[in-house]
Order: C-alpha cells, then sequence, then structure tokens
C-alpha cells in the first residue's frame, strides 16, 4: 500500500533518529500532472507524470546534511538516514543552523480558509486538448499571424508535507491549470512573437482559451517592423506584465540570506524611504486561491501578513531562521524549503500600492519616451543597484504610441529608480505579485 506524504515524513525522521540524528526535519512532495500541446489544429504532445520526492535534513550537533530521494521504498529511508548522519558528522559546524524552538512554531491553522485545492475533478485530457485547440485557433485567425508557435493546457496537483523532531507536523494539498499561447507574426529577420497565458488555482477563474489566443496574436502583430529607439535620456514605462521584476529587486534586496552576508545595496537602508511616501509594500500571504498563499513556511513557523515598506519606508528584512540568527533578529516566517535545499528566505503574496492613472493616462503624460513590454537578460549590481536590462516594447511620441521597438538598453541605479515610481491602476489581482505599470522618469536609453 501507498504511503501518504506525511507517513513517509515520519518513517524518514525514525529512521534518522536510530542512524544517530541529535535533530530532523523532512519533506514529501507527491504529485501529478498532465499537459498537452497542439500544433496546426492536430495533438503534437501529451504528457503524464506521476511521482513523490523525498527530503531529508539531519542535525548532529551543529554539523548538518540533506539528502534527498524520488525511492520511497522502506530500505531506501534506511539508506538515507544512514547515510545523512554519517555525511553530518563530516561536515564543518554552523553555529546558525538548527530546527525552530517549539514555541515558535505554528500551532494551529484553518486549510480551508486558503483555498489552495480546487475541488473540481481533473479535466480529462480531451477537454485540456480542446482548451488548448481553442487558443490556438483564436491566434491564428488574427490577420498578420503566420505560425501559432505553440499553444498548450496543463492541470497539476501536489501535496506536501513537512515534520520535524521539534514537535513540527504539517501538509497541504495545490491544484494548479495553465493555459498559454505563443504566436509569430511575420518572417525571416522581420518575424516577431509574443504570448499570453494564464494559471490558477480553480478552473472557473482560468479565462477564456479564445481570449487568450486573440491577445497573443494581437500581440505578436503590434510588434511588425520593429526598430531602435534614439539613445538619450527619457521616461520608462514598465508594462505591468514586467513592472513586478522592479519590486523583485527590492525584495532581492531585503533578502536576509543578502543582508547578513552585507551584499545588498539597502543593507544600511532599514527604517529609511526607498519608496515614494505614498506607497507600501505588502506580503500577504493568506490570500484564497494564490500561488503564494500557505499557513506555514519551510521551518513550520507561522506565515504572517506584513508591511515590508510602509509608506516608502523600510520596515524590515525578508528572515528565515538561519539568517535571523545571524542577525541577531527573530524569523519572518518566510523560509522556503525544497526537497534538494535548506531553508532559504522567500517571499510570499506581494502587492505594490497602486495609483489612481490608467495606464494609458500614463503614456499621455509621458510625452516621449518608451513603453517596456518584454525584456531579456540584465546586469544587476548587488552591491550599489546599478541596472542595465535589454528590452522592447513600443516608441511613444506626444503621448502616443507611435511604433514598435527592439534592440535597446534601459539603464539606471535601482536606488533613484524606485524613489521615482509612478504607478498606474492596472495590476491583476489574482496574481501572486500584484504590480501595475510603473512610470519612471530620466532613465538612459541606448539604441541608435
Amino acid at each position: 500500500m501507498t504511503q501518504s506524504p506525511q507517513d513517509l515524513c515520519h518513517a524518514l525522521m525514525d529512521a534518522a533518529k536510530k542512524a544517530g540524528a541529535d535533530g530532523v526535519d523532512t519533506m514529501a512532495a507527491k504529485g501529478q500532472s498532465v499537459s498537452i500541446e497542439v500544433r496546426e489544429g492536430a495533438l503534437e504532445h501529451a504528457e503524464r507524470s506521476e511521482g513523490i520526492d523525498l527530503g531529508l535534513r539531519v542535525f548532529v550537533g551543529r554539523q548538518q546534511a540533506l539528502v534527498s530521494s524520488s525511492d520511497a521504498r522502506p530500505e531506501t529511508l534506511l539508506a538515507m538516514a544512514e547515510r545523512a548522519v554519517a555525511m553530518a558528522k563530516e561536515a564543518p559546524e554552523d553555529p546558525y543552523s538548527g530546527l525552530a524552538d517549539p514555541s515558535q512554531l505554528i500551532q494551529d491553522w484553518d486549510l480551508a480558509a486558503f483555498e489552495l485545492e480546487d475541488p473540481a475533478v481533473e479535466p480529462a485530457p480531451e477537454a485540456l486538448k480542446d482548451d488548448a485547440l481553442a487558443a490556438e485557433a483564436a491566434c491564428q485567425a488574427i490577420e498578420g499571424i503566420t505560425q501559432v508557435q505553440s499553444a498548450g493546457a496543463s492541470y497539476g496537483s501536489h501535496s506536501v508535507h513537512l515534520a520535524a523532531s521539534n514537535g513540527f507536523s504539517g501538509g497541504y494539498r495545490r491544484t494548479s491549470r495553465s493555459l498559454s499561447c505563443v504566436g509569430i507574426a511575420g518572417a525571416g529577420a522581420g518575424m516577431e512573437r509574443d504570448y499570453d497565458g494564464d494559471s490558477r488555482t480553480y478552473q472557473s477563474d482560468l479565462r477564456a482559451a479564445a481570449d487568450i489566443g486573440r491577445i497573443a496574436g494581437e500581440r505578436a502583430v503590434e510588434r511588425l517592423d520593429a526598430r531602435k529607439p534614439v539613445t538619450g535620456t527619457y521616461p520608462v514605462l514598465f508594462d505591468e506584465r514586467i513592472s513586478s521584476s522592479l519590486i523583485g529587486h527590492l525584495l532581492g534586496a531585503v533578502n536576509g540570506a543578502s543582508i547578513a552576508r552585507g551584499s545588498s545595496w539597502l543593507k544600511d537602508n532599514l527604517g529609511e524611504q526607498v519608496l515614494p511616501a505614498h506607497l507600501s509594500v505588502i506580503e500577504d500571504p493568506f490570500r484564497p486561491r494564490i500561488t503564494g498563499s500557505r499557513p506555514f513556511d519551510g521551518e513550520g513557523l507561522p506565515t504572517q501578513r506584513r508591511e515590508i515598506v510602509q509608506d516608502g519606508v523600510l520596515t524590515g528584512w525578508t528572515l528565515d531562521l538561519a539568517s535571523a540568527r545571524k542577525l541577531g533578529l527573530d524569523s519572518s516566517g518566510n523560509a522556503a524549503r525544497g526537497i534538494g535545499s535548506v531553508p532559504s528566505p522567500s517571499n510570499w503574496n506581494i502587492e505594490l500600492t497602486s495609483g489612481d492613472q490608467s495606464r494609458e493616462d500614463l503614456i499621455r503624460g509621458m510625452g516621449t519616451g518608451l513603453l517596456v513590454t518584454s525584456m531579456i537578460g540584465s546586469t544587476i549590481n548587488p552591491n550599489t543597484g546599478d541596472y542595465s536590462r535589454g528590452a522592447s516594447g513600443f516608441w511613444v511620441e506626444n503621448g502616443e504610441i507611435a511604433y514598435p521597438v527592439n534592440e535597446c538598453t534601459i539603464a539606471g541605479n535601482l536606488r533613484d529608480m524606485l524613489m521615482r515610481i509612478i504607478p498606474a491602476n492596472d495590476a491583476r489581482s489574482y496574481l501572486s505579485r500584484v504590480v501595475p505599470s510603473l512610470l519612471i522618469e530620466g532613465m538612459t536609453l541606448a539604441g541608435n
């Protein structure tokens, strides 16, 4: 009989204790997924996968080791435990490693409130294929589309359980349903492509396949006959599709691991203004049906709603237990744990305060500048915040979109850039990172 993730975690923990571990934490993830891709009206690829992965971390004093496996046989669990303990005995001491004190652990939670699992039955492969075909057909119907590169639909269901020798044991199950389409317009050197897609916890929340295909096609056609923009200093509007990357750089700079290493351009700015005074960055792991929601972190601590930036002022770091101990602080309940990795600080759901203008209002007000809709590559200095990225999008003249542009570079310094952001009101509330389009005045643009 197949053991549950919870049973496997406790079996691993028992084996590690018998092998000589002073402390143990375990993780088991069991999942199944189905993905369908179509091309030219026919099935191109179908895949179904099922499996279970196990992670075991042991402590011998202040020495730790981690092993993982996808084999759940009893003899493998014993071998994992013995190997992990032997490895830990050879590892260097880490004064900051260790499990949470029992008093820090979450005591109870209501999983139903998070709505992480769609109660609807798993969709049949034929239903996934029909969605993918509908997206492909809608994309192909757009005038100017020469081919649909890909259209696909998928479904996944995953159960995760964590258990540790400090008394913690907890888990949850998630479902996901996604649909995407990539359209190609033009040919040869003038070929352009763009995409659209959606991913939700609940099937009923997923956007219509025809809308996704249509938008992918329209976006690809809009990019035809792109030029290089003029080099100079201009306002740059980061489209809502990619604007969350800017807030991502801020989140990376306040990550406790970076702060503990001293390798962050914000390491000396706690309690200081880092955004305009009317803007806040809120982390909320309790939003229903959102991928970043969870009741506890990877070390069994309760997650919490917190304002990372409050009215423009940086209020704290994102911490797991190890980084908190290094800094002499308390964990913020932000430990993320992978099967084959030790816990590390990570953010859950993030929301930046929205503005009171639409994206179109910001375009009208920016005069001449660049609307960025996609970016490639990056050169970002984590110590200084110097920022440089390849970009493409649309050139704006006299407050109106004039023509598509590509092969340009935008540059600045994140500290200065974030202090000048002007948000629109077009953020998608169902994403894990809710960030609207962001206008930044005076960025350096390298084109022709």
